[in-house]
């Protein structure tokens, strides 16, 4: 029996390593998107800044350990047979849960993940303890847990979303009305003191706030902190202004990018002294809850009940250190990572383009009342003073155009420094009085905040900003749900399976893992792929380099028409389902493709010099043809998957003949048509022009010996309609096609002009 919770405690520590390996890759978005987001220094410059962070404010975080053993849950109410089941099913469900929303891209809560999964599997097992016994009811519950905790932990996480949303926008809308978007000049003048009282601020809630929680700090140390803490500020303020002077006099650097730098470590601290407790806090109460065991001889496992836990918490610092160094390794190489970090950038970007998330009607509501408000608003403040402020929010059109470009920053420096600012003040403030905030949700939060005063979310973009940050917090939602119900489960799986339910559990959390794992590889490929795409052409600059764009599109494009048409007639004619939905994935992303060139037209047109804006409408029809091709190919595709998915027939053997047939000139027409544009040379046209009638005729008497068949036999008419329906958006692909063709022509005879 020992053997076994040895082995028990031995898998905890290796899924310890698992989830701080999972839980950074997760809360790195936390400390690394506003550094990344303004660019203030080369990215490996950046993570070295963060892994310091991480390294010195793991050793903060020995006080919140306690959260794990006696946070949730009443640890001198549970047998060490059940506390051992409890920490083994939330170990299981957390790495599980994580892995998923990494791989999916979206930041979730490590904080609200392992409180709601230690409330589940507490739960769980004080639900399995009163059905055993005679006395007790569900009323009892309150005795195993400890809800008063666990409610404040829940309200605190719950506020603190609120906070961090209002201190992020009052701040940044304090500091963009003090400098502008022009702030170089202002700078010079008082960036010096206004960096000295951020650094300070930062210094304060990290230093002198979370050092009592720090393992390596003594009682002496700490008190002499506290007595001087005046003096610490005071010496901080003056220190910092002069230095950050010195810097801006004599290298040119300005104090913001030392504040962000700055806020990278301090928040980087934060999260490793806010969230170690996450990934380590359970393992680490499992392997004390067997030393208590151990050091009692002849103890019953199922009667042993482990008081222990309640004791205070003192973490060795050389453990607190090597979790330090796993967090710091998995940063630097966990490919999610940055999947994450990507989705808090996109929905704070100052500049437009691709959203990843589309509206919804409760987007549309709060849109439809901010815009009220405002309207109200702007009625009371007398107009002198309303033209005032909205000049100081004003963006340069020099900066629009900066801004666009492919490494541009997402945002500035002055909204990068209040991120980190805010957001390091607030966690380093739930750390000192032992409160584990969320990260994710502050972090978060504080940058959506600064994005709204920063007037980031215009009315070309807010609906879609905000229908992200619902996602994004109904996923939260989600993971808290998620959480608590898996691991009721898997404690119940434990407690009623035994060994045989253990080693189950692993089996499928390895294989969940490395599903998640193959996917996250398969979507950062595509990824790459559209990337490599997209630098086909890297700037836009003159009309010869939107019709290379347009030329290299068009070609791309038409290149895979033909390979979706054969393919899909081949795959209804073998009734081949698994064949039509990868098609119908492809032709998705076909479809995405043209929606994005097209979403993207202003950008590319407003580049251009106004001499050459006259011709900017060529590059528009291709696009739009190009759209109307990939609409005709998502009508075929779509229907013909839910033919042979809901297992009616394929095409008889005369209709597959057809259907070849007229594949087999499609493919011909359109290999002339991708010839003649690289080419340049449009002498081949009429050639082309025949080819397409012969297809239009081949369509048109295929049409009718069809209804032929249809009035004296026919024994399947859905397959009927679906070949009549392939037939006419055929016919209409290949009248956009030569239209196409065309356009491309009027195109480049505009230009050699």
């Amino acid at each position: 029996m020992e053997t076994l919770y040895l082995i028990i405690v031995v898998v905890l520590l290796l899924l310890a390593v698992s989830d701080l390996v999972i839980g950074v890759s997760n809360d790195a978005v936390n400390f690394l998107n506003s550094a990344i987001g303004a660019r203030v220094a080369p990215m490996y410059v950046i993570m070295t800044i963060a892994s310091v962070g991480v390294l010195i404010g793991a050793t903060f975080s020995s006080g919140l350990m306690e959260v794990a053993r006696k946070g949730i849950f009443h640890p001198e109410q549970f047998a060490f047979s059940e506390i051992m089941i409890i920490f083994l099913a939330v170990m299981m469900t957390d790495i599980m849960l994580l892995d998923l929303f990494n791989t999916f891209g979206l930041p979730t809560s490590t904080t609200v993940s392992i409180v709601f999964e230690l409330l589940g599997a507490s739960v769980a097992m004080s639900v399995i303890k009163i059905s055993q016994s005679p006395v007790e009811t569900l009323h009892d519950i309150g005795k195993y847990i400890n809800s008063e905790k666990a409610l404040a932990i829940i309200t605190g996480i719950l506020l603190s979303v609120i906070i961090a949303f209002i201190v992020g926008a009052v701040v940044m809308y304090l500091s963009r009305l003090l400098f502008t978007f022009r702030f170089e000049k202002k700078l010079k003048y008082y960036g010096s003191v206004w960096g000295s009282i951020a650094i300070t601020a930062i210094t304060f809630f990290m230093l002198i706030k979370g050092a009592k929680g720090a393992s390596f700090i003594t009682e002496e140390m700490n008190v002499w902190i506290q007595n001087h803490t005046l003096t610490i500020i005071m010496y901080s303020l003056i220190g910092w202004a002069i230095i950050l002077q010195l810097l801006y006099w004599f290298f040119k650097i300005s104090s913001p990018k030392i504040i962000v730098l700055i806020g990278t470590f301090a928040l980087a601290m934060a999260f490793a002294g806010n969230d170690l407790v996450n990934f380590i806090g359970v393992p680490l109460a499992g392997l004390k809850s067997y030393q208590v065991f151990m050091a009692t001889p002849g103890a019953d496992p199922g009667n042993f009940l482990m008081g222990a836990l309640a004791a205070p918490v003192n973490t060795p610092t050389y453990i607190l250190l090597l979790a330090g160094v796993v967090m710091i390794l998995a940063l630097w190489f966990s490919k999610k990572a940055r999947s994450v970090v990507a989705t808090t950038i996109d929905l704070s970007r100052q500049s437009h383009g691709d959203e990843r998330f589309g509206a919804s009607g409760l987007s549309r509501s709060v849109v439809r009342g901010a815009l009220a408000i405002n309207s109200s608003i702007s009625k009371v403040i007398p107009p002198s003073l309303s033209a005032r402020l909205e000049k100081r929010f004003e963006f340069p059109k020099d900066m629009k155009k900066k801004a666009k470009a492919k490494e541009a920053p997402s945002f500035d420096v002055i909204r990068a420094s209040m991120n980190l600012l805010v957001a390091s003040v607030l966690i380093a403030f739930g750390t000192s009085i032992k409160l584990p905030l969320s990260t994710t949700y502050v972090t978060f939060m504080v940058a959506m905040g600064t994005s709204l005063s920063d007037r980031a979310w215009s009315r070309d973009s807010a609906v879609y900003r905000i229908q992200g940050v619902f996602s994004v917090i109904g996923g939260w939602f989600l993971t808290a749900i998620m959480a608590f119900t898996v691991a009721f489960i898997v404690a119940n799986v434990i407690y009623w399976g035994g060994v045989a339910a253990i080693f189950i559990m692993l089996l499928l959390a390895s294989v969940l893992i490395f599903r998640t794992y193959a996917l996250h590889k398969s979507k950062e490929s595509e990824k790459l792929e559209e990337e490599k795409e997209e630098l086909h052409v890297h700037e836009i600059q003159n009309m010869s380099s939107v019709y290379a764009e347009c030329q290299y599109q068009t070609t791309h494009a038409l290149t895979k028409v033909p390979q979706f048409f054969e393919t899909l007639i081949n795959s209804i004619n073998k009734e081949e389902r698994l064949m039509l939905k990868e098609l119908k994935k492809d032709v998705k992303k076909f479809n995405k493709k043209t929606k994005k060139a097209k979403d993207n037209i202003d950008e590319t047109l407003r580049n251009l010099q106004l001499d050459q804006i006259d011709t900017g409408h060529f590059y528009v029809q291709s696009v739009d043809y190009q759209r109307e091709i990939a609409h005709c190919l998502n009508y075929m595709v779509n229907p013909a998957f839910e033919h042979i998915r809901n297992n009616h027939t394929g095409f008889n053997e005369t209709q597959a003949d057809e259907m070849l047939q007229l594949a087999k000139g499609i493919t011909k027409m359109y290999h002339d048509i991708i010839k003649t544009i690289d080419s340049g040379k449009y002498t081949g046209l009429e050639n082309i022009l025949l080819q397409q009638q012969k297809l239009l005729d081949l369509i048109n008497e295929i049409r009718i010996n069809q209804v032929k068949r249809i009035r004296t036999d026919d024994k399947h008419p859905r397959t009927s309609l679906l070949f009549l329906d392939i037939l006419a958006e055929t016919k209409n692909m290949l009248l956009y096609s030569i239209n196409l063709l065309k356009s491309q022509r009027d195109f480049i005879n505009e230009i050699n002009k």
